[in-house]
């Protein structure tokens, strides 16, 4: 009995740990959700987080579980993953949001997860624990997502710009000031769909691997789904100013109508993500769509340099929280 009870402790506290990754996982990305409408001047700052938390959250009736499922089932092969698994995956990918967070740096949070996930399994079992398509697929997506993300950015731009030739700049100004929110809204819809479900399908890995719920079912419990949703809005309340600024004023300076282009763009590419149940970034997303908006005006509109430093933390991110995740699994098996 004693036994049953400490594990039953082990997967709680498990649970609590990924919940509270997920809400980094909103505070670190609220930038991408509020950036560009906080920095066009549509919302103030506490109004924009806010608009993205509920969208964050009513995206739990819009959504299926698909990325979830791809989290959940299809990284790491069945009967690998374990509490020790958990934990290494979990230390890894909030150690490494806590680095680029503190130096304002927009890097994955869904990425370092994957990455966590990789390096404790690759501790315990080598590369054959792994499930090389759901892998293969994340890591094309790193490099797929921004460049959507940049055409429909800038084609959305092109289209606008052709659209309203005609018409006067403060008339622009004005009609772009609307639509942003709706832009906006929709853009936060697409980040609560896809990143509430990545710790959904981690949750849900560590509840089959340890009994709570069966690999065969359709969906995780309720309460999974609930709890992830709950957090990544509540984080998204509390924003994340440092990355905020980089966002919306370093890459390139936007206008309301730069700004509903890059986030429609972006919206549309995470809506297909995760339709697809493809776990992307939407860091990675919303600065290819900013990048794609800024280059219509002229190269030299986008801050090159800015965005080379963010490609590089892009690259670290698997790498690096894997490392992490390694160590941290060694230190787990040692102590427990």
């Amino acid at each position: 009995m004693a036994t049953v009870q400490v594990a039953l402790w082990v997967v709680i506290v498990l649970v609590a740990l990924a919940i509270l990754f997920d809400f980094m996982n909103g505070f670190h990305d609220a930038a991408n959700s509020i950036a560009t409408v906080v920095s066009t001047g549509v919302l103030k700052p506490g109004q924009a987080v806010v608009f993205a938390a509920f969208f964050n959250l009513i995206a739990i009736f819009i959504f299926h579980l698909s990325v979830a499922a791809t989290v959940g089932k299809g990284i790491a092969q069945p009967g690998v993953v374990d509490v020790h698994v958990v934990f290494g995956a979990l230390v890894g990918a909030i150690s490494w949001n806590l680095v680029t967070w503190y130096y304002g740096i927009p890097s994955s949070s869904s990425h370092a997860l994957i990455g966590g996930i990789v390096g404790a399994v690759i501790s315990k079992t080598g590369t054959g624990g792994l499930v090389a398509s759901g892998i293969w697929k994340t890591v094309a997506f790193i490099f797929v997502s921004p460049l959507l993300g940049f055409l429909l950015g800038s084609m959305m731009m092109v289209v606008v710009a052709w659209s309203f030739r005609r018409a006067t700049p403060s008339r622009v100004d004005r009609w772009f000031r609307r639509l942003q929110l709706v832009s906006a809204g929709a853009y936060s819809l697409g980040h609560g769909g896809n990143d509430a479900q990545k710790t959904i399908g981690i949750i849900w890995m560590l509840l089959i691997a340890t009994g709570y719920a069966n690999a065969g079912d359709s969906s995780p419990p309720t309460w999974t789904i609930v709890s992830c949703y709950a957090a990544i809005a509540l984080g998204t309340m509390f924003g994340g100013w440092r990355i905020v600024k980089t966002m919306g004023q370093k890459i390139t300076k936007l206008k309301p109508v730069g700004g509903f282009c890059a986030e429609t763009g972006g919206a549309l590419t995470l809506f297909l993500a995760t339709a697809l149940g493809i776990p992307v970034s939407t860091t990675h997303t919303i600065t290819g769509a900013i990048v794609g908006v800024g280059s219509t005006q002229r190269a030299s509109a986008v801050r090159w340099g800015v965005a080379g430093n963010i490609v590089w933390a892009w690259i670290f991110t698997i790498p690096a929280s894997a490392f992490v995740a390694a160590i941290a699994y060694w230190i787990s098996i040692q102590l427990f």
